[in-house]
Order: structure tokens, then C-alpha cells, then sequence
């Protein structure tokens, strides 16, 4: 089947976050209004009634602090210059403090069918440092206003490897947010990006080593285990079956068109992007965009994307790398970094930790 999936890139936000690096602006109405307009616009632009979308992602940014009715909009643009499969999953990135009861139905009532919710942490002290606007609290009613809702596909971002993080404390935000009706968990490492506020000396100088960080991963991976989230990528935990579909495309190298300012493709045989301006995007006919890669999805980076997954790398797919690959394996095994059944490759928790190493090690 030709199917696809299409990524929304909502570029507000009502607090830019200290450690954010995506493209964000403040959140006006006339400039949400406008944008609203031009997404439209470019969706009309890409229509195509052969193609059939299986799954529709609005990241950001806040997306949620569009209205559900501008979200509506887009959704029924999407289905009017598509084909939009009737189990299309929809999600919705999502800040606490911007979701009510009443939204969330309204969200629902217009096709939103799965949640992913910037919680980050259970603990406030470290909300706080984060720089988030929300409290453990507002996070926890927030899910439970959506399970009320009618969602039963609700994901939670958790932020691990932060100052003064203990193992305990780490887990007390995972025992938190699990005992939630939520069925998976994106984890990632607080990094220190370039340019952000976040890269200054004295935050640089308060972050865990690399050795404190890799314990807080490791137990991490085996307390959401625990708790009946299975890791099926470097970052994402799920409970069986809701596992992102959308966000698997990425790693299996699928089909995906991007819309908004910053946005990303890997479309129609190119990998290209939309320049990162607002105003631009408002005030050109179609997206701008620049071509990233001519011929994407090679061996190599299929290869290194599917080394991502928890499923990892059929070796019968590796043409004449395949036993090149095969050599280096049993001392990738030796090391506890890697796993191997004779007919797949994948690596192991710990593996993941050197993720870009071992890939390289492996494929280049």
C-alpha cells in the first residue's frame, strides 16, 4: 500500500523551554491565524487523492496551543486533498498547562486520537529547573482529564540525566507517571545544544558525567521494563501494540511529508526540509524548501536508522556488507553491547548508550 504520513510543525510556543533548540516563536493569535492559513494552503498544494495517509503528527513547538477547531481545520484539509485511512493515528504534542477538559473533548471529537504529553518529570524542584510552566500536579490531572476524555493512546515525555538526579528520584517519575492510564513513555537525555540558554558554563558545569548518566539510563530501561514498558527504540517505551507509528516511519526510513517552518520529508524519493522563518512560510504561496539528500534511504542509513530499533538489523538484508558485519559481531557480543540470533542484529540497552560508535563501527 502507498501510504504516508504527514508531520505539522507548529512553531509557537508560550515559554521557550532553556534547553530547546527546535524552531519556536511566541504565540500570537494573528500570527497562529495566518499560519493556520498558509498550512492549508501548502497541504492543498501536496494533494494527492492516490495517496493514502496512515498517520498524521503535530509536533512543535506547542502545537496545542492552536484552537481545536484550527486543528480541525488541518485534519479535514488532510482527509479533502488525501486519502485519510479511517485507523489513522493522530497525535497531538501537548503542554500540560494548555490542555482543560473541554479542549480535550473537543480534540477528540475532531480526530485526535493519541496523546503525547510534555510532562518531563514528576518532581516540581526539577520542573522548575527545566524551565517548565507546569506542576507535577497540573501534569497528572492533565492525563487523567484526558483519559476522561476518551483517549486511550496517551504518551508522556520524560527528561533523565539532570543535575542532582538520582537513580531514586529518576524512579519515583517513572513509578508516577506509570501508575497513569498512559501507555508509553519517550525518554531522553537533558543534552546541552549549542546556543541555547542552557550553554553556560555554570549549567555545564552542575550536569552528570557520562558515567552517572549511563546508570541513570540503565535503570531506567529496567524500572519502565518493570513496569511494562518495553523499549523498542533508543528513546521509546511502549506498552504492547502502542508503539509510535508515526514516529517508526522515521526509522524504517517510510514516507513522510512535512509542513511548516523547520519541517522535515523523505518524500517521493528526496529528503528535503522548509526554511526555519515564520514569516517566510506565512508569506510564500507553497513552502519553501531545500533538498537535504538527493537519494536518501541507502544501505547505510537504513542500516544505522533500523539500528535505532530494539528490532535492530536483518542481516539477510545487508548484501555484500553482510558478512563484513558478521565478523565484527562476536566482539560487540562479548562486550555486552549487541545481541544476535542469527538472523538479526540488536543492540542491547547498554549498546545503545554508544549507539553512534558501534553503528559506525558496524556499517562504515
Amino acid at each position: 500500500m502507498n501510504t504516508f504520513g504527514i508531520y505539522i510543525h507548529v512553531p509557537f510556543c508560550g515559554k521557550k523551554c532553556s534547553y530547546c533548540d527546535f524552531y519556536s516563536l511566541n504565540y500570537n493569535k494573528k500570527n497562529a491565524d495566518l499560519y493556520l492559513r498558509a498550512v492549508l494552503r501548502n497541504i492543498q498544494y501536496y494533494s494527492d487523492k492516490t495517496r493514502l495517509v496512515d498517520t498524521v503528527y503535530f509536533g512543535g513547538g506547542t502545537p496545542s496551543l492552536l484552537t481545536a477547531e484550527s486543528i480541525a481545520q488541518i485534519i479535514r484539509k488532510i482527509r479533502e486533498c488525501f486519502r485519510l485511512s479511517e485507523n489513522a493515528e493522530i497525535t497531538l504534542e501537548a503542554n500540560p498547562n494548555t490542555l482543560t477538559p473541554d479542549k480535550l473533548r473537543q480534540l477528540r471529537d475532531n480526530g485526535i486520537n493519541r496523546l503525547s504529553i510534555g510532562v518531563q518529570s514528576m518532581i516540581d524542584s526539577e520542573l522548575k529547573f527545566l524551565g517548565r510552566t507546569h506542576t507535577a500536579e497540573r501534569a497528572k490531572k492533565t492525563v487523567l482529564d484526558a483519559a476522561e476524555a476518551g483517549f486511550r493512546n496517551i504518551s508522556c515525555d520524560l527528561m533523565i540525566a539532570l543535575p542532582n538526579q538520582t537513580a531514586e528520584s529518576m524512579e519515583f517519575s517513572i513509578n508516577e507517571l506509570s501508575s497513569l492510564p498512559i501507555s508509553h513513555i519517550s525518554a531522553y537525555i537533558l543534552t546541552i545544544e549549542d546556543g541555547t540558554p542552557f550553554d553556560k558554563p555554570n549549567i555545564r558545569d552542575i550536569m552528570p558525567g557520562e558515567d552517572q548518566t549511563a546508570e541513570l539510563y540503565l535503570s531506567m530501561v529496567k524500572c519502565l521494563n518493570k513496569k511494562g514498558f518495553t523499549q523498542y527504540e533508543v528513546s521509546n517505551f511502549a506498552k504492547s501494540g502502542f508503539e509510535s507509528r508515526h514516529n517508526c516511519r522515521y526509522w524504517k526510513c517510510s514516507d513522510y511529508l512535512g509542513i511548516g517552518p523547520a519541517a522535515h520529508s523523505c518524500y517521493n524519493g528526496k529528503r528535503f526540509a522548509v526554511m526555519p522563518n515564520l514569516q517566510e512560510f506565512i508569506d510564500a504561496p507553497n513552502q519553501k524548501i531545500y533538498i537535504t539528500d538527493e537519494s536518501p534511504c541507502g544501505f547505510e542509513e537504513s542500516a544505522m536508522l533500523r539500528l535505532r530499533l530494539a528490532e535492530g538489523l536483518n542481516i539477510g538484508e545487508c548484501g555484500e556488507k553482510a558478512d563484513d558485519i558478521l565478523k565484527k559481531i562476536p566482539t560487540l557480543q562479548e562486550s555486552g553491547y549487541v545481541t544476535y540470533n542469527n538472523e538479526r542484529i540488536a543492540l542491547t540497552p547498554k549498546g545503545f548508550l554508544m549507539s553512534n560508535s558501534i553503528i559506525e563501527y558496524l556499517i562504515f
